[in-house]
């Protein structure tokens, strides 16, 4: 009776093709009469086809067959190794072929699953760094909150409680000691909330110390590319996700 171990190697040889063709097709007529081998088959190549279809085909590191003979042919030449019969010699040389055939398959199966963890890794989709300056009036009123993800350098900007003023408009800034003055980011208004690419020529050392801050200007903004009325709020980014 053949065990559930030398089933499944038999499974992993037919499945990874390593078996010369009288083998190959014992063991096919083999999987139409015992379930169990047909079933680990079936699993084998289910699981060599979804790493096939992750990655091109590898080929084992030159030179690992010959390596694999050379040191079992040391170990049968060591001194004091007791005569065999000729049906052990047989046994022993079927097994020798089935454990040259694994050490292959072995190869190509830890080759591929390197392959497979190589994909999955540069395929994970990267987790967006948040960062956000919350600019308030009181402790309980925010009044607008700027959100920047550091990654694309987007800023979007919110103006929660503050209120519309007539012929006014709220116009957001950022200051930072490696430049001089400050650097219009844009009006700000509530009905406007699409991400803005204006922190895009910013390093992000820049982005994550700099000084945020509204003011207060003429209906369409400052006319100087200055602040010209009251700076009202002023806020420096904290990290919300990692």
């Amino acid at each position: 009776m053949t065990d559930d171990s030398d089933i499944d190697a038999i499974a992993a040889e037919y499945a990874l093709g390593t078996l010369d063709p009288g083998e190959r097709a014992t063991v096919a007529a083999r999987r139409r009469r015992e379930p169990a081998l047909d079933a680990a088959i079936v699993a084998w190549e289910t699981r060599l086809g979804l790493l096939a279809d992750l990655i091109p085909p590898v080929e084992p590191p030159a030179g690992v067959l010959a390596r694999i003979e050379e040191r079992i042919e040391r170990l049968d030449r060591r001194p004091g190794m007791i005569a065999a019969t000729a049906g052990d010699v047989m046994s022993l040389e079927r097994r020798v072929g089935r454990w040259r055939r694994l050490a292959v398959a072995a190869s190509l199966v830890a080759a591929s699953l390197v392959g497979v963890i190589y994909v999955l890794e540069t395929q994970r989709p990267a987790v967006p760094r948040t960062f956000v300056a919350v600019m308030q009036k009181d402790d309980a009123s925010p009044s607008f909150l700027v959100t920047v993800d550091i990654e694309t350098r987007l800023l979007t900007v919110r103006a929660v409680a503050a209120a519309a003023q007539p012929d006014k408009s709220y116009q957001l800034w950022m200051a930072h000691a490696s430049f001089e003055g400050v650097r219009s980011l844009g009006l700000v208004s509530e009905q406007d909330l699409a991400p803005r690419p204006v922190l895009a020529a910013f390093d992000r050392s820049v982005i994550e110390s700099a000084t945020f801050a509204v003011s207060l200007e003429p209906a369409g903004g400052s006319p100087t590319n200055k602040p010209t009325g009251p700076v009202l709020f002023h806020a420096k980014l904290i990290q919300a996700t990692n």
